[in-house]
């Protein structure tokens, strides 16, 4: 059969029998969760915002109640909305957030929250104790300590600029440290587990470096955490983290 006969053999078979092409549409419940999650982005329903009610939204998308229930269910899991009983459904505030009574690892956290983290290095670098580190990461002044300046970064924005010195009797291959692949948490709790911790948290406003580092501006206050941490008998490091405050919070649970 020549080349060309084979061209017509093939039209005339397609031709011959009939092709349906199926395309599967999506759940209801998924229209109405895309609905609630563009108008929660697009800041249409800002935080505390009370969504419509079950029924309005089912009436709204001509779907059953328990169907637009689903799709309120699945926000709250994720974290975009919270119920109230007795008084509706609210947006949340999804705000980047600490725990104020633990150091986790933020490449973690940040990660926890399905978002992309990385960090930039702005110095790593020995110097020598001035009379505030040297009091507060108990050494001598003019003591030589490691210090270190990363900007951590949340789906690309910054949300934390941490400050730290550390003392290298006890962590001596800091500065080797590939900050690229590995956080100084993560590096210090590794070599010196954390056995007492000092938290003090205040509300400041940012000098212009740190303002532009932290993509924010001199009238914006920060959220600055000052950290120190021991291990055994040793006080590891001394750190500031500071963050931007329209975008980051702490949290903490009391229970008896």
């Amino acid at each position: 059969m020549s080349e060309c006969c084979k061209v017509d053999f093939v039209a005339q078979l397609c031709l011959s029998r009939s092709f349906v092409l199926t395309v599967k549409a999506p759940p209801q419940y998924q229209r109405i969760k895309q609905y609630l999650l563009e108008r929660i982005e697009s800041g249409e329903f800002q935080p505390d915002h009370q969504i419509p009610p079950e029924e309005k939204l089912a009436v709204q998308f001509s779907v059953s109640r328990m169907t637009a229930n689903k799709a309120i269910r699945d926000l709250v899991q994720e974290g975009y909305l919270i119920r109230q009983v007795g008084l509706g459904t609210f947006v949340t505030d999804r705000k980047a957030e600490s725990p104020l009574t633990e150091v986790n690892n933020i490449a973690d956290e940040v990660r926890q929250r399905g978002h992309d983290y990385h960090n930039e290095v702005v110095r790593c670098e020995a110097i020598a104790a001035d009379d505030e580190t040297a009091l507060k990461l108990g050494v001598r002044m003019g003591a030589e300590v490691f210090h270190s300046v990363l900007i951590h970064f949340d789906n690309g924005r910054p949300i934390q600029l941490e400050d730290r010195y550390v003392n290298p009797k006890w962590v001596p291959d800091y500065l080797d440290t590939d900050f690229s692949q590995h956080t100084p948490n993560e590096i210090l709790v590794a070599r010196c587990p954390i056995t007492d911790l000092e938290h003090v948290v205040e509300a400041l406003l940012p000098d212009a470096q740190t303002a532009q580092w932290l993509d924010t501006n001199t009238s914006q206050p920060c959220l600055c955490m000052t950290r120190r941490t021991w291990s055994g008998e040793h006080l590891i490091s001394y750190a500031r983290l500071l963050h931007p405050g329209d975008r980051y919070k702490l949290r903490t649970t009391l229970s008896k």
